[in-house]
């Protein structure tokens, strides 16, 4: 027996997402690799190859055409669909209605809507589609929230005193943790894949509408690191970065020998080769000799000095987009772990708003 239909909005089909729900993406394989909503199941109805065929049957000889064509190269995997889609429902702890969408809520995600629920699988069809859920969480991105930057200069350990604010219940955002990149030459030396910009932009949208749903803090703000727009390949969005260039900065304030130890934690055990390309990539911004200077230290096995030498640099950089901030409230972290220095940003947060 055939399930009735129904349709959610934009903004319920997101938040059935963020309650667990399972979402199958019907788009292509490639337009669910160019960007998709997070933790979407990639359900193709089409192959890239068969899309671009029904495409080009809808253009050069007409809609009724390209509907026939589909329901030809669609009708020898429906089984292989149900059963693929009754895998993902019975796989749920809590048996949610799946959740479908393709691009705008067209013909795609309906097809398939209308096979699973004539197969007896409950489902939910998104109103708008893949679209239109993009446009909610763009409003997500732009929205005023009471950031909190964390900055300070290379090698003060920013990313981990983050940590240490979350594992205290802070709301926190970690942009390199979603773009899969430390944030500058060598944030990236084993070379994984990052996620491409619309994609980065998905997760952060979703991580920061997953806020509003989460216990109150101790601080009240939302702890985000310093970060220019682009990091490694991925650019932030810029309504996103524009709240961020408006938000107070903590500034984690330690000694160069701090520093130099914790990118030894850092980049100590990568190979020297990938080190003396990190340094290769900044030559012209090194300047040559310099650059040669800590690829020699680097291969000489000497990476405390090569360190010291891209800290020259970071700092002239790091100090450029400070200066352009107004609200800068140092902390004195020299000597301290992150756990401390974690307590020391939120006593020096608490002072601030007394």
């Amino acid at each position: 027996m055939s399930i009735p239909e129904q349709v959610l909005s934009p903004q319920a089909f997101l938040n059935a997402l963020h309650e667990g729900g399972v979402a199958l993406d019907v788009r292509s394989p490639s337009e669910h690799a160019q960007g998709h909503l997070p933790g979407a199941e990639s359900f193709p109805l089409f192959s890239d190859a068969e899309r671009a065929q029904v495409g080009t049957e809808y253009t050069q000889v007409g809609k009724q055409e390209a509907v026939e064509l589909g329901l030809d190269l669609v009708g020898t995997k429906m089984r292989e669909l149900v059963v693929k889609a009754r895998a993902l429902f019975e796989a749920q702890g809590t048996r949610r209605p799946l959740l479908i969408h393709c691009w705008r809520g067209g013909m795609r995600s309906e097809s398939v809507d209308w096979l699973l629920r004539t197969a007896g699988i409950p489902t939910r069809r998104c109103e708008g589609g893949y679209k239109a859920c993009r446009a909610v969480m763009r409003q997500a991105l732009g929205a005023p929230r009471n950031y909190m930057v964390l900055g300070g200069m290379t090698g003060t350990a920013k990313t981990e005193v983050l940590r240490a604010l979350a594992r205290r219940g802070e709301h926190v955002l970690d942009l390199e943790g979603l773009a899969r990149h430390y944030g500058s030459a060598f944030g990236n030396l084993d070379r994984h894949t990052q996620p491409t910009t619309e994609q980065f932009a998905n997760d952060l949208a979703f991580a920061i509408c997953a806020l509003k749903d989460a216990p109150a803090t101790e601080s009240g703000v939302v702890w985000v690191e310093n970060e220019s727009r682009q990091i490694g390949k991925v650019y932030m969005p810029e309504m996103f970065h524009k709240r961020l260039k408006q938000a107070p900065v903590m500034e984690i304030e330690r000694t160069e020998d701090d520093r130099i130890a914790h990118l030894l934690s850092m980049y100590g055990g990568a190979s020297r080769e990938g080190l003396a390309a990190a340094f290769r990539r900044i030559r012209t911004k090194l300047g040559g000799q310099h650059a040669q200077a800590a690829v020699d230290h680097v291969m000489a096995g000497d990476l405390a000095a090569a360190a010291r030498i891209a800290l020259t640099y970071y700092d002239k950089t790091y100090q450029h987009g400070l200066d352009q901030r107004v609200r800068r409230h140092p902390v004195d972290g020299r000597g301290l772990d992150p756990d401390r220095t974690a307590t020391r940003c939120l006593e020096t947060l608490a002072a601030l708003n007394v």
